[in-house]
């Protein structure tokens, strides 16, 4: 008889409570087939990379899978590498409001902060 240990690994991403609510606010508006919201790693910009969130139809094979208070997140499996160790938090402001990386594997980013680099 084998004693199987296992352990839980760290999500790739960490949500801040303001993510996690924006989410719920995303999910609560979402189409009726949204079954989540997505984070991926297009190549795009300047610099290579861009962070892009769109709601989701479909659970896809390697896609990381996080469960949150108001909906299921979603991370790229191909993406997944750029993005361990990440925290991602939603702000707002009187001028802005978006989504905010604090990606510690970017090794740089474009003068406009659209894109960054591995």
């Amino acid at each position: 008889m084998q004693d199987a240990k296992t352990r839980s690994r760290p999500a790739a991403v960490l949500l801040t409570p303001a993510a996690e609510a924006r989410i719920a606010h995303l999910m609560a508006q979402a189409p009726a087939d949204a079954i989540g919201v997505k984070l991926s790693t297009p190549r795009r910009g300047c610099s290579g990379l861009a962070y892009s969130v769109d709601y989701v139809t479909q659970e896809a094979t390697f896609d990381e899978k996080i469960e949150t208070p108001g909906g299921t997140f979603y991370i790229d499996g191909a993406s997944v590498l750029y993005l361990v160790g990440s925290t991602m938090d939603w702000v707002e402001d009187d001028f802005t409001a978006g989504f905010v990386f604090n990606n510690p594997n970017a090794k740089g980013a474009c003068g406009c902060g659209e894109s960054f680099m591995v």
